[in-house]
């Protein structure tokens, strides 16, 4: 989690944040209100974070531990350049919030009096959407070896719908997170040919291309998924993603061995909504494939872009890359000529997958482009460099690369997504050719 820099505060006058500080501190009275509204989500059991700061003899001795990730940035994690945008899901601490938990932790972690301490927050046990109205789980456990790589691996599991369903929430939630890097859940549509000829259930692994890269790829519609970091799909009233009568779900399921063997069996949770949706969510993708980062380089750019070809809202944002990705921007271009920065990641951080939603939703007319702009240090001054004397194309495993700048957009559903992506005329041609 990035916090706007501690250092700012000072700047302004630590007078002035200091006037907001109780002269004495206690968890049940100033920290918990905060704890709970930016750590808690994943600070609580059965959660990513490695431990519960629900109670105040769970989170106490972490005291020390807490001021110190907060002053260097590393908690709670956002990353987005606060002079472009603003978003709804914001995690980063103000100065207030930071100098609170600072005066917490250096005056003895003090407990306080239980009576003020906040409602408590309310979650479902297992979901961070609430209950599921279905759930997809694996057929099977998957077993995970100790050592070496682990191709993607897909399975279909069919739907049985026999009507269309609108997913208003939909979560993956991974069975062993230890080893589960990440997992996306498509609905590939009826009559599609992606994965065809692959059994319901068992373990598929696609046949790798003359590059030696994975065959998989992205052939359907992009619902859910979980990498550390990401949230569950949370969509607007009004607003739903569309699972097609007769659809399949495929799992992608991204596996890193850790040394030690084990099993997986993921899930993917979905909330419906009965009502029609008066917008159509869809993810897309400003992505670019064709790369090679050089040896030793320690600003490689690429570039990726994507025109939209009817008028579509904008709603979220989520770029990725690997272990040499340093920074991210999206940048939008209008019809009319004037162009504006969305969102600025200055400082990437593959640990963190995280999505930006926009705290109000912009149009975008038809034409727009959407330009992306990344950079990778392939060199030996990044920690995480697996190897800065090789050069680095896309692939699949987090020792290649990758660079997409998905955003999903909301539309009319009268609408197809091919709409979307080319113009009407062709869509239209190419569905019935």
């Amino acid at each position: 989690m990035i916090l706007r820099p501690f250092a700012l505060a000072a700047c302004c006058g630590m007078a002035v944040c200091a006037a907001t500080v109780p002269s004495e501190v206690t968890y049940y009275k100033d920290v918990l209100p905060v704890i709970q509204k930016n750590c808690q989500n994943c600070h609580r059991p059965g959660e990513a974070a490695p431990f519960s700061m629900v109670t105040y003899r769970e989170t106490r001795p972490w005291a020390k531990a807490m001021k110190q990730a907060i002053l260097t940035r590393k908690m709670p994690p956002w990353f987005a350049d606060p002079h472009y945008g603003k978003f709804s899901n914001d995690r980063s601490l103000s100065p207030a919030e930071i100098e609170t938990i600072a005066a917490w932790a250096d005056t003895g972690a003090k407990e306080g009096d239980p009576k003020d301490a906040p409602k408590p927050v309310e979650f479902t046990e297992g979901w961070g959407i609430g209950k599921p109205d279905w759930v997809v789980e694996m057929p099977a456990a998957f077993h995970i070896p100790a050592a070496g790589t682990v191709d993607y691996q897909y399975f279909v599991v069919p739907t049985g719908f026999h009507e269309d369903k609108y997913v208003r929430m939909a979560e993956a939630r991974p069975g062993n997170r230890a080893l589960v890097h990440h997992i996306i859940a498509f609905v590939r549509e009826p009559g599609s040919p992606w994965l065809k000829d692959v059994k319901p259930g068992v373990a598929f692994v696609p046949k790798r291309d003359g590059n030696g890269q994975g065959g998989g790829g992205f052939g359907g519609e992009f619902l859910v998924g979980y990498a550390p970091g990401l949230p569950p799909e949370t969509l607007e009233p009004g607003q739903a993603k569309l699972i097609k009568a007769g659809s399949d779900i495929i799992l992608q399921m991204h596996y890193t061995a850790n040394g030690k063997p084990g099993t997986d069996r993921s899930r993917i949770g979905f909330v419906f909504t009965n009502e029609p949706p008066k917008e159509r969510v869809f993810m897309l993708a400003a992505a670019n494939d064709k790369f090679a980062i050089p040896p030793q380089n320690p600003n490689y750019e690429v570039k990726s872009r994507f025109q939209l070809q009817a008028g579509a809202t904008l709603t979220q944002f989520l770029p990725h890359m690997h272990f040499r990705g340093k920074d991210f921007e999206y940048r939008a271009t209008y019809p009319d000529g004037t162009s504006e920065v969305l969102l600025r990641v200055p400082k990437y951080d593959f640990n963190w997958q995280l999505t930006y939603y926009l705290e109000k939703p912009k149009f975008l007319p038809k034409g727009t482009i959407i330009d992306c702009v990344a950079h990778y240090d392939n060199s030996p001054n990044n920690p995480y460099n697996p190897d800065p004397t090789k050069e680095v194309h896309q692939g699949e495993q987090t020792w290649d690369e990758m660079m997409i700048g998905f955003f999903e957009v909301a539309f009319d559903p009268k609408l197809s997504p091919m709409d979307l992506m080319r113009p009407p005329e062709a869509a239209r041609k190419t569905t019935t050719d």
